[in-house]
């Protein structure tokens, strides 16, 4: 089950208002090269016969810069970090004290994180995303994303944005994968393009933990 958060990868962000949220999609891709934010991220699993919904919260910190580095790192209720230092995705399971290694091209393709946080345009989220401009919902305004590819996990990704007077933020992230299980981030204390030290999606490997690399 602690894998599952790893794969769910995202960010946010203040933009200039729009008519909605594909708008501001477009404007957020285009404009907001780095940032930083905390999340509440809770998992809804769908129900099983005698038993009701399952929820699971999570919390912790998230930081980009793209086009493909980013460190999402899970602080409650376990420690966990993803990071993407632009050739290898690293997960890093504390408990466990292991290691999983990837090749971020062969990973990232049509995910949350490549959505919002690494594409270098807009051109590239259309090249695996359908996109559209959803109903507005609690006070939202929300684009929806359909994978182009019906081969992965990921069913759709909703973003969220709300509309200020001069500004509109994306508070919200809600994903859908094809098991039926959601998804729902909502982040606070957001920094847009803040300097980040290059280190900051440097991993290393801690000492003792055991790698395994796909």
């Amino acid at each position: 089950m602690k894998q599952v958060f790893a794969i769910f990868l995202v960010a946010f962000f203040v933009l200039p208002v729009q008519a909605d949220g594909l708008e501001s999609l477009e404007i957020f891709v285009r404009t907001v090269s780095s940032g930083r934010a905390d999340f509440i991220q809770v998992v809804t699993s769908p129900e099983r016969e005698g038993q009701g919904l399952r929820r699971k919260t999570s919390s912790g910190t998230f930081e980009f810069f793209r086009p493909n580095r980013f460190r999402f790192v899970y602080k409650k209720p376990f420690a966990q970090s993803i990071v993407a230092d632009g050739q290898t995705l690293w997960l890093y399971d504390v408990d466990l004290g292991q290691v999983s290694a990837r090749q971020q091209s062969q990973v990232m393709g049509a995910t949350p994180a490549a959505l919002i946080a690494t594409a270098p345009d807009l051109r590239a989220v259309r090249a695996e995303f359908s996109l559209s401009a959803a109903p507005d919902e609690d006070g939202l305004q929300w684009v929806l994303a359909t994978p182009k590819s019906k081969d992965g996990q990921l069913q759709a990704v909703r973003a969220g944005f709300r509309a200020g007077e001069k500004t509109a933020e994306l508070s919200a992230l809600e994903i859908l994968d094809s098991f039926g299980q959601r998804s729902l981030l909502r982040f606070s204390n957001i920094e847009v393009n803040p300097r980040l030290p290059i280190d900051t999606f440097q991993f290393k490997i801690p000492a003792g933990a055991d790698v395994i690399r796909q």
